[in-house]
């Protein structure tokens, strides 16, 4: 057997397990950074993952603490919509993906990892980031720190902004 040395997950392991919505929890501060936040929008925000699948997913959130997409007003939905798109063109510029898969995960059988707060993922992809690794181990590898990367999108996304 192989092993994999990952120290970075024991703080998610050892994490206290509490109720709550971490993306409720991530709006009670005004600590983007520490959240990973890279913008704010009226209606939503853009975060950028904490246990991604791929460097710099992303993930497009109302701030409205709704399970489903037709549960979202149509101004909520056009907006989460213009976050994904946001984070795509951010990703373009400071990464250079090849692809990317979007997805909404509505149920814990569909794979919803916060059940009751609909969000939108935005994961990039590049040619070969599916590797043995993926294939054997059922392990992703992530090659860039969380914090290096944060700071790349939130750098072009001022820059979008700012040009728009």
């Amino acid at each position: 057997m192989q092993q994999i040395w990952t120290p970075w997950r024991m703080a998610y392991i050892r994490r206290e397990k509490r109720p709550g919505c971490i993306f409720c929890e991530m709006l009670e501060t005004t600590d983007d950074v520490a959240q990973l936040i890279l913008h704010r929008s009226e209606l939503t925000f853009l975060v950028l993952n904490k246990y991604p699948y791929n460097n710099g997913h992303l993930m497009a959130v109302p701030y409205r603490h709704v399970d489903t997409l037709e549960a979202l007003t149509a101004e909520e939905a056009t907006d989460m919509m213009a976050m994904v798109t946001l984070g795509i063109r951010a990703l373009r510029k400071s990464a250079n993906p090849e692809g990317f898969n979007l997805g909404v995960n509505i149920g814990k059988i569909a794979g919803a990892g916060v059940l009751d707060h609909i969000h939108t993922h935005v994961v990039p992809r590049w040619g070969g980031d599916s590797n043995f690794m993926s294939v054997l181990a059922d392990v992703r590898l992530i090659p860039q720190d969380l914090n290096e990367t944060y700071d790349e999108l939130k750098a072009a996304v001022e820059e979008i902004l700012r040009d728009a």
